[in-house]
């Protein structure tokens, strides 16, 4: 492909928008083969990039669908056609800076603009257009210097590579784009990608049981996380890990402060759990610091701080939250001291890491939002050691390479046609089942090649829940198909012999093997699959979670 070049970057405090490929500040080293892209900048002196991108021609043909990989987590990802638009956050956050900068703050929308037109999408490390079972992968395998994403206008045939360059002082030759290119079918195609990436052998295997989150939230207490321990006894064989959530801890980064909830603390839970013969799980947002908590009144110096110095509101959640600051000695020894404690005095043996996405909202030291990023995980994965690491709220290329288990989905609702924040679309990692499933479905490539999958839980139980008995079923039918995290919230002590019998139905894998994916339109999916060597075909409405076929 001919590429045309438009690089930003700052000179005597002004931005300069060039296309040159060399000028008296740097040259681009471009390699170009059958599979594979790459662009160097040389810098001739230091200086600060604010924008740099690629952009070409392309044409798209009828049937072409793109597929829109979210920034993270709980970012909705899909293939989309011409037709279609991905929407950016509610036109209602506009109303005032302070909500929309809370409808931003989980997604990507600091870094890419949304234009809301059709047939304009964007895709983060990786994209791939399909007709039929055709399929044309681009990648990234240079996310360690910058998040890449990928732009297209189908009606325009356009297409574009973008680095996420905004604050990277360039001091030395600075790979910014390394992207490869491969043809073929849909597992071919992501069998030599994943495999090109540096990184060590991903876990395999099978996470079922417990997290504490989708039934009390953080009203959870040692008598209720003990009754539900007993209550899994009914599938203890189908058992191997057991995980309390938000809830335990005092306040949110005051992680070992003893919480009067838990009267003998953490570790007897612990002990408590392995007794059972599982692993014991514990939920952690390691880098968030409540404004109300100790940490953040104690130690101001170790937060993030926003363009006016004050400490920049990384979550909204628990009444706002900052964010320690990876790159502060004292705040990096203090986060190393709580994961040394969890892990090795209360003996817990895996870590759920959640709202990781707030160490890199914005760029700072003179790196980019990636660079943030990646130095983030390397700590946490340096922390976790040999234990497990299940990420969550991550941008997800920074997850490769690092997470044994990520969630590749929003969190599931209570109810599953969603409530009113799902109607008007707030953002595009707001709860919601129907997402949860979409998400579960068009992120499956990274299942077993990168990570476990986590599509968050599914429910058996009857109450403090607005599914009707369908929907259980296709949320837990998906969740087995698709990941490799396989958790419920419900007490299980509280089931009948039906609810036993598919609990540990949907704690067992089938063998089942995924061919094929597509939305036939806006609400219906159907799925092919190799049952063992018969052909079988899922197919169901996702808006109402009602199912079509499993047969």
């Amino acid at each position: 492909m001919s590429m045309k070049y438009v690089i930003k970057y700052k000179s005597a405090g002004e931005v300069v928008t060039t296309n040159e490929t060399e000028n008296d500040f740097y040259s681009l080293d471009i390699t170009e083969n059958a599979d594979r892209y790459t662009v160097v900048l040389n810098p001739k002196r230091d200086f600060e990039l604010v924008d740099f991108y690629a952009e070409t021609d392309y044409e798209f043909v009828k049937n072409d669908w793109f597929f829109a990989g979210g920034y993270q987590s709980w970012t909705k990802s899909r293939e989309f056609q011409c037709g279609h638009i991905q929407r950016g956050v509610t036109k209602l956050s506009k109303i005032h800076p302070l909500a929309t900068h809370a409808a931003k703050l989980f997604g990507d929308q600091y870094i890419v603009d949304y234009s809301e037109v059709p047939g304009e999408f964007h895709s983060h490390c990786y994209t791939y257009i399909r007709n039929g079972k055709k399929v044309k992968l681009f990648g990234s395998l240079s996310e360690k210097t910058g998040f890449t994403y990928f732009k297209v206008k189908m009606n325009d045939n356009y297409f574009s590579i973008h680095k996420d360059v905004l604050g990277k002082l360039v001091t030395e030759p600075y790979t910014v784009f390394d992207v490869v290119y491969y043809e073929g079918g849909y597992e071919e195609v992501f069998d030599k990608y994943f495999a090109k990436f540096d990184m060590p052998e991903t876990r395999k295997g099978l996470m079922t049981g417990y997290t504490s989150w989708y039934n009390y939230f953080q009203k959870i207490d040692e008598k209720i996380i003990l009754r539900d321990l007993e209550g899994l006894n009914c599938a203890k064989n189908e058992v191997n890990i057991f995980q309390i959530d938000d809830g335990y801890e005092t306040f949110v980064g005051d992680w070992l402060d003893h919480c009067e909830k838990f009267p003998n603390g953490m570790k007897y839970i612990a002990e408590k759990v392995h007794a059972k013969g599982y692993k014991a799980g514990i939920w952690i947002a390691p880098f968030s610091c409540q404004r109300v908590s100790r940490t953040a009144k104690e130690h101001p110096d170790w937060l993030i701080k926003d363009e006016k110095g004050k400490p920049q509101i990384g979550c909204i959640g628990w009444g706002g939250a900052y964010t320690l600051d990876i790159y502060n000695d004292e705040a990096r020894d203090y986060i190393k001291h709580f994961f040394d404690v969890i892990l090795n005095d209360w003996n817990y043996d895996m870590v759920k890491l959640d709202f990781l996405y707030s160490q890199c909202i914005s760029p700072r030291n003179g790196k980019c939002r990636g660079e943030i990023m990646y130095d983030g995980m390397q700590l946490l994965r340096e922390c976790v050691g040999d234990k497990l690491l299940l990420g969550c709220g991550i941008p997800m290329s920074a997850a490769i390479g690092v997470c044994d288990a990520c969630r590749i989905s929003c969190d599931v609702d209570l109810t599953y046609t969603g409530k009113i924040y799902n109607h008007i679309h707030v953002n595009n990692e707001m709860l919601s089942a129907q997402s949860a499933i979409n998400n579960s479905i068009f992120r499956r490539h990274l299942n077993g090649r990168v990570f476990m999958n986590d599509p968050d839980v599914f429910f058996l139980r009857n109450h403090n829940l607005k599914f009707n008995w369908e929907q259980k079923h296709l949320l837990a039918r998906i969740n087995n198909l698709f990941g490799n995290v396989l958790f419920v919230s419900d007490n299980a002590g509280e089931f009948n012999k039906k609810q036993v019998e598919y609990l540990k139905k949907y704690f067992k894998k089938t063998g089942e093997v995924v061919k094929s994916a597509e939305y036939l339109d806006d609400e219906i999916i159907r799925i092919e699959i190799d049952d063992n060597g018969k052909d079988k075909v899922l197919e169901f409405n996702l808006k109402r979670g009602e199912l079509i076929r499993d047969n």
